[in-house]
C-alpha cells in the first residue's frame, strides 16, 4: 500500500513545525525519510515538494517559537529545563545563549543544522528579544537552505548510488542513513560535554 503523496507532504512540515516550536521531534530524520521515498521508480512524491513543505514548516514553526519565547522569556525556559532537563537544562541553554550572543542571526541561521539550536533557536531567540525582521531573514534563509540541500541531496546521491549499486542501493542509503544518526549522536553528545562545562 503506497502512502499518498499530500499525506507525505503534511506529514513532514507539521513534524518539523513542531520541532521548530521547541518540541523535540525528529523533523530531519521525517526529511530523510520522505526524500528517500523518491527514489521509487515511478515516485508519486517530489523532492522539491518535500523541500518546500519542510522549508514553510521550519519558516512558521520557528516563528511561532519565537512568538512563544518573547512572551515567556526566561521563566518558560526555567519551567522547560526542571519538566525536560535532557534538552532545556541549564548548561544547554547557557550553551545556546552563548551562540547567541556571538554570533547572533548567523547563530539562527546555522542553528537549523545543529539538533540543539535547531530545537532552542525560535523560542530563544524570541526570549533575548532578537528584532523580528533579523530573526524571519535569517530563520527563513537557514530553512530553505537546510530543507532543499537535505532533499535534494539525498534524491539525487540516492539516484546516482542506485545507478551504480543497482540492487544493493538499498544498504548504501541504509549506512548512509545510520551515518546520520551517529554524527547527530555525537553533535549532540559534544553539546551535552560542552553544557556541563559551562
Amino acid at each position: 500500500m503506497t502512502v499518498p503523496p499530500l499525506a507525505v507532504y503534511l506529514s513532514v512540515g507539521l513534524i518539523i513545525m513542531i520541532e521548530s516550536l521547541g518540541i523535540p521531534l525528529p523533523g530531519e530524520f521525517a526529511l530523510v525519510g520522505a526524500s528517500l521515498l523518491t527514489l521509487q521508480p515511478h515516485a508519486p512524491v517530489q523532492w522539491g515538494i518535500i523541500a518546500a513543505c519542510a522549508s514553510a514548516g521550519a519558516i512558521i514553526g520557528d516563528s511561532i517559537g519565537y512568538t512563544i519565547g518573547r512572551k515567556g522569556g526566561r521563566p518558560l525556559f526555567a519551567w522547560a529545563g526542571r519538566k525536560f532537563p535532557k534538552h532545556f537544562g541549564p548548561g544547554h541553554i547557557a550553551a545556546a545563549e552563548k551562540a547567541f550572543d556571538r554570533w547572533g542571526m548567523w547563530a539562527v541561521f546555522f542553528g537549523r543544522f545543529i539538533l540543539l539550536l535547531r530545537i532552542l533557536a525560535g523560542p530563544l531567540a524570541g526570549a533575548l528579544k532578537m528584532p523580528y525582521p533579523r530573526f524571519l531573514i535569517a530563520n527563513a534563509l537557514g530553512g530553505i537552505v537546510w530543507a532543499t540541500g537535505t532533499a535534494a541531496l539525498i534524491h539525487y546521491v540516492g539516484k546516482v548510488v542506485e545507478t551504480w549499486l543497482s540492487g544493493i542501493a538499498l544498504w548504501g542509503l541504509v549506512a548512509a542513513l545510520l551515518g546520520g544518526l551517529l554524527l547527530s549522536f555525537l553533535i549532540k553528545r559534544r553539546a551535552d560535554q560542552a553544557a556541563r562545562e559551562s
